[in-house]
């Protein structure tokens, strides 16, 4: 379901955030710059230069300002909307030798099945400019682009630093504190978050404590240190205690009512926020684009958020672009990604479409450290969400076919809990069908 966000950024709360965090990623210098290689400038034989992307990127302006400074170079954009399918084709490609963009841009949940094969993929710490530097990037995100050989597949784009999203109306007629200091013991831990969850519940009336318990499980999963593989990239849904705990505290909040049952991005999903379904909802900085366009301007400034999240904050989301072997302009290819995950080019991004950088210098620029969001109730949503960027200490190691687990394994295994199945039936769907997608 991760590979979905990328469809709302062209909200009016998230470019509000967006265009601050875009602010850096230092390196080969404007457009305007000329860069380095053989595309530079006017310089060079005439080429074309294909990218493929998915969603939304905020990229469009930026290939023709691209090659305004590059007159020899054209860029061939194209875009899928939906990530299920372009990365599906990305492998399909992959796999045939042939048919794939200059540069591709790589969803986080599909980047450990990337780097499985970084063979097929350019080191861009080798072809790519000598300016670009991994102080770029937050280490975390950085590092998570390198295979287990130290291989630089990936430039990164955007993150999606989490935080907690909450209402405060719904919060007050629970007799629950509603300002963003008083809400922060209830998110401290998971267990206070499902403590707080049953104190709501018994006083809600019917709203529950947070829309999908998959939604949960995954942000609570995503902060171990591996996910579903070890580092040696074996199974180990059944050997790592941490994951049966976390789905036994979900199914057992489900089961208490804190679940409003809702399958994400689902139709009911997006009615729910305009119904006041539910009352928390786990936020990753894309996020706040999602509900404003969802709950409607009848709910501004009754949804809060708060820099509290249980278990001290994650990243959901955010991307990688890579330069194939099959690219016949490798060199020129890694020059054009280095510039479009420069600190400018992404805050520019950010004002276009709202992701959020990853490079350490947009984090620290004027321009998103005073971003605020009116619909929020104007909290100052750029530093928030730089700030939660900081505090995620590393980049989960997730071995081939995790994110395909997570889509296809625990996410439906407990809808399937939602809809009625016991918690250890919905544990062994979860189980099999990972063992299924692991052969």
């Amino acid at each position: 379901m991760r590979h979905q966000r990328r469809h709302v950024f062209a909200l009016t709360s998230v470019v509000t955030t967006a265009a601050l965090l875009l602010t850096a990623c230092g390196g080969s210098g404007d457009a305007g710059d000329g860069g380095e290689g053989d595309g530079a400038g006017g310089q060079g034989e005439q080429i074309e230069l294909s990218i493929g992307t998915f969603g939304e990127f905020g990229y469009e302006e930026l290939y023709a300002e691209y090659e305004a400074a590059h007159p020899n170079i054209k860029i061939v954009p194209h875009q899928t909307g939906q990530g299920g399918p372009y990365h599906q084709a990305l492998f399909t490609k992959l796999g045939a030798g042939s048919g794939l963009d200059d540069v591709m841009a790589v969803e986080e949940g599909h980047l450990s099945d990337v780097l499985a094969k970084s063979s097929r993929f350019n080191d861009l710490s080798e072809i790519g400019p000598e300016s670009v530097s991994p102080d770029r990037w937050l280490d975390w995100k950085y590092e998570a682009g390198r295979d287990k050989d130290g291989k630089l597949v990936g430039y990164g784009t955007d993150i999606g630093p989490l935080a907690m999203c909450y209402r405060k109306d719904l919060f007050e007629a629970a007799g629950l504190p509603s300002d963003p200091e008083g809400v922060k013991p209830l998110f401290e831990t998971w267990d206070s978050y499902f403590e707080a969850g049953d104190r709501f519940v018994q006083a809600s009336d019917g709203v529950a404590w947070y829309d999908s318990g998959a939604q949960i499980f995954n942000a609570m999963h995503n902060q171990l240190e591996t996910g579903f593989f070890d580092r040696e990239d074996n199974l180990v849904v059944e050997t790592n205690t941490k994951i049966k705990e976390n789905w036994d505290k979900v199914t057992a909040a489900g089961e208490r009512g804190q679940s409003a049952g809702l399958v994400a991005f689902s139709n009911e999903w997006n009615s729910g926020f305009k119904s006041s379904a539910f009352a928390t909802k786990t936020c990753p900085a894309w996020m706040l684009g999602v509900i404003e366009e969802q709950a409607g301007t009848e709910h501004a400034g009754k949804w809060a958020v708060t820099d509290a999240f249980p278990g001290g904050g994650g990243n959901w989301g955010g991307s990688y672009l890579t330069v194939p072997t099959q690219s016949e302009h490798p060199e020129e290819a890694a020059e054009f990604a280095a510039w479009l995950t420069e600190p400018e080019q992404q805050i520019k991004a950010f004002k276009a479409k709202g992701v959020f950088p990853s490079q350490v210098e947009a984090l620290e620029s004027p321009d998103l450290l005073s971003a605020t969001n009116e619909y929020f109730d104007g909290i100052n949503d750029g530093a928030l969400f730089a700030e939660q960027a900081r505090k995620v200490s590393h980049a989960q190691y997730k071995g081939p076919g995790d994110g395909k687990i997570q889509e296809n394994a625990s996410s439906p295994a407990l809808q399937a809990v939602e809809q009625g199945k016991s918690p250890e039936e919905g544990w062994r769907q979860f189980v099999d069908a990972a063992k299924q997608i692991a052969r």
